[in-house]
């Protein structure tokens, strides 16, 4: 389980392969310098709510992976997540679609 911490006081678990999924979306949106909503679903041990982020290119973010090895990335759940940071409700969660949906080849780069 990787954490997910903003600028220095806000910390989230999600796994290491979402996780990595999630960093290379931010990494291209800042990269353009793009701003942006980011949200997701709380862990029910905090309140089982939601939380959401402004995540703008001075964002200070930290990726903590506790796995050693790189996750092979799925460039269709890249795109799908991409498809969600483009809309008016911002970057969130969606569920991994099979790696080859879109005819395209999974790839092993970090970002």
């Amino acid at each position: 389980m990787g954490k997910f911490l903003f600028e220095g006081q806000l910390k989230a678990d999600f796994d290491d392969r979402l996780l990595a999924h999630l960093q290379v979306v931010i990494g291209a949106k800042l990269r353009r310098g793009e701003s942006f909503h980011f949200t997701w679903k709380d862990d029910p041990s905090i309140g089982d709510g939601r939380t959401s982020i402004w995540v703008h290119p001075h964002s200070v973010i930290t990726y903590k992976f506790y796995g050693g090895r790189l996750p092979v990335l799925n460039r269709a759940w890249v795109d799908a997540l991409m498809f969600t940071a483009n809309s008016p409700r911002g970057l969130y969660v969606v569920p991994e679609p099979p790696a080859n949906a879109g005819g395209e080849q999974e790839t092993d780069e970090a970002h």
